[in-house]
């Protein structure tokens, strides 16, 4: 059996750390050609997914093209909650990572966590790149927030850890990210970045619990942050041997895979540059003690690949990346690839992803409904991390209530809103991270002369998110299921 430990070429072996995104539901010919030849492996995103049925499909098209017994890593951000890519077209099965924590039922987390492992095998899933162990420590925070179980370490990492049980259940791998935890940063290092305000001894005493929860765990793969700790230099934890090696390694004692998040991401290319620069990063996260390269978030096509290829030849070629080293992250990336447990995909079952959404659901004043109600969505972007994917409570409660209107609005139509509210007793107003919008908040004050029910889908933030008293659900999840929990609610 050819394995990447006794593939000495640093050609093969460069080539076996690369997990790239694509474009299109079936692979396209670059692709397959690089996994016959012996690509790490692939991550999968919404673009890539129509159904289970095809994603079942795809994957097998990836496998057959491997000769031999050593396995494709086939990766995917399946979150749950807002970040999904299996239910990109509907919403999830699942409430997301802080509904969970707010149900505050670790074996209820097991179970939705092995819930969705079964399914991610059923697609023929090796790598998930969830759960998140970070916290939601920051108002500000653009990128996290619903993503996290919650802000409080002790409360949050046995979440972590029971989501990293149920997960591996069936074995798909598990990866704890983004260490050493993006929540109290304010920047989003898709696009910039993010310096951590915080010292190491903070960072023990509440970042790296969760971490440390997952590695108790058993989580089989850990994924680096774009993210700058004074304290341990100037370069982000990707490409920190601080970070990687002595902290995740020897103080935390991980033994796993390090996957880094994508490197086409802004915090390290637009600090590093995108095509030589994109080389030059790989290997310094190889040097630092990464084994996995992400280059996910775009569709990648061969010549990014060669680009990073090259550059990881080169540095060993100079002694400044060694040959054990990459054979070693070859090694631990190819244990990624192992074939999750058999299952067969069937339909989708939102039952425990429904009993979870309920048990979330947190109740201010008393939300009654006096009779069919005007249900107003208010849309605002969704984060990258996210992407667009059906959102709105508008259509739960139209099926729910006969004579229900649902309405979607921008933060900027408070005057569509009010000329429509007269005709209905019950006004609905959905919101998802209110705080964190001034236009949404002023919408939110245009309409306080209404008697409205507030249905807050994100972090609810401060004082609830400025529509003071007043009646409100808080969901923590924009999810399907989360959704039609608060429209069962209210109908």
């Amino acid at each position: 059996m050819s394995t990447p430990e006794t593939q000495s070429s640093p050609e093969k072996l460069a080539e076996a750390v690369l997990l790239p995104g694509f474009a299109g539901t079936t692979a396209p010919d670059w692709l397959r050609r690089r996994v016959a030849g012996g690509l790490g492996g692939v991550v999968l995103f919404g673009r890539n997914v129509v159904d289970d049925e095809q994603v079942a499909a795809l994957t097998a098209q990836l496998r057959s093209e491997r000769d031999g017994d050593s396995g494709v890593v086939v990766g995917i951000d399946e979150e749950g909650g807002d970040v999904t890519r299996l239910d990109v077209n509907t919403g999830s099965f699942v409430p997301g990572p802080l509904a969970l924590g707010a149900a505050d039922d670790p074996e209820l987390t097991t179970a939705v966590a092995a819930a969705l492992g079964e399914r991610l095998a059923a697609c023929g899933v090796t790598l998930n790149l969830a759960p998140c162990a970070d916290l939601t420590l920051a108002a500000e925070d653009p990128i996290i927030g619903v993503r996290a179980f919650g802000s409080d370490p002790a409360k949050a990492s046995p979440h972590v850890a029971a989501y990293v049980t149920g997960l591996q259940k069936y074995g798909v791998a598990a990866c704890a990210k983004h260490f050493p935890g993006h929540g109290a940063a304010t920047e989003d290092s898709h696009v910039a970045l993010p310096v951590l305000p915080r010292t190491v001894e903070e960072l023990h005493a509440i970042e790296l619990v969760p971490f440390a929860a997952a590695i108790r765990a058993g989580v089989r793969s850990v994924m680096s942050g774009h993210l700058v700790v004074r304290a341990w230099g100037d370069e982000p934890a990707t490409l920190n041997r601080t970070a990687l090696t002595d902290v995740l390694r020897g103080e935390l004692g991980f033994t796993g895979a390090v996957i880094t998040d994508a490197l086409e991401m802004g915090a390290v290319s637009g600090a590093y540059g995108r095509h030589d620069g994109l080389g030059r990063s790989a290997v310094r996260a190889l040097a630092a003690g990464a084994d996995a390269l992400c280059l996910g978030g775009a569709a990648f096509e061969a010549e990014h690949l060669d680009a990073c290829v090259t550059a990881i030849v080169a540095a060993v070629a100079a002694g400044e990346l060694p040959l054990e080293r990459l054979a070693e992250a070859a090694s631990r990336t190819a244990g990624l690839g192992t074939d999750p447990a058999p299952a067969r995909v069937g339909p989708v079952d939102r039952r425990l992803g429904l009993e979870a959404a309920r048990k979330a659901l947190r109740v201010h004043g008393e939300p009654r409904l006096a009779g069919p109600p005007l249900v107003v969505d208010v849309q605002t972007d969704p984060t990258i991390a996210a992407g667009p994917m059906p959102w709105g409570l508008g259509a739960h409660l139209a099926e729910l209530v006969p004579g229900t209107r649902a309405l979607t609005v921008t933060p900027d139509d408070a005057d569509v809103v009010l000329e429509a509210a007269p005709g209905f007793r019950s006004v609905v107003v959905v919101t998802r991270e209110a705080h964190r919008h001034p236009r949404v908040r002023a919408l939110l004050t245009a309409l306080s002369g209404l008697d409205f029910i507030r249905v807050e889908t994100g972090v609810p933030g401060p004082g609830g998110g400025g529509d003071g008293d007043g009646p409100r659900i808080d969901t923590f999840s924009g999810s399907y299921v989360s959704l039609r929990a608060a429209a069962e609610y209210l109908a």
